[in-house]
């Protein structure tokens, strides 16, 4: 059965992913020109929509990847399990955390403390998507790729169960698929 069977509706295209990805990654340059920027990926999510943006920064920047786990299937479990710490020393960088979605803002909020506490000379926050109705922290994104419903959203890089995360859109995932 294709993946594709499994979702309800397209909220972006590949098209619309792009032009979000090109906009993100003008402001993202003239903001940080001159800066000591460090791209953090939170994987595994992210990495895609890294990538992407990446690709549309035209200022000097590294990038390193920290892993973070807060769901089981669908639902957020509110308890934060850190994976993978940078490998690069973040004291004295500008940082933009690149996340997939900003949901409950828990992990994000976690987060950014730790980077802060490490002595990082700034750290903000890019989200691909900005599920506001659902946040339990304070913190909010300093660049939004799209705001998006309280739905389940799949693709360009977001999971269910690890699957659906190669899908080249983002879609709401039929809640029949992930209430089984």
């Amino acid at each position: 059965m294709s993946m594709d069977n499994d979702i309800k509706k397209v909220l972006l295209t590949k098209e619309e992913i792009e032009a979000i990805c090109k906009r993100l990654g003008e402001q993202i340059s003239r903001d940080y020109a001159g800066k000591k920027l460090l791209l953090v990926s939170v994987l595994k999510g992210a990495v895609v929509f890294m990538a992407d943006i990446m690709r549309n920064i035209t200022v000097d920047a590294e990038i390193d990847f920290m892993s973070i786990s807060s769901y089981k299937g669908a639902e957020s479990t509110g308890v934060v399990q850190f994976k993978k710490d940078l490998d690069i020393n973040p004291d004295g960088y500008d940082i933009l955390i690149v996340e997939d979605i900003l949901d409950t803002g828990r992990s994000l909020r976690y987060i950014a403390d730790i980077l802060l506490r490490k002595n990082a000379n700034s750290v903000k926050i890019c989200t691909f998507l900005d599920k506001p109705e659902n946040r339990k922290a304070d913190i909010s994104a300093d660049y939004v790729g799209a705001k998006v419903p309280n739905e389940f959203v799949v693709g360009y890089g977001l999971d269910y169960n690890e699957k659906y995360r190669n899908l080249p859109y983002l879609g709401v995932l039929k809640p029949e698929v992930y209430s089984k």
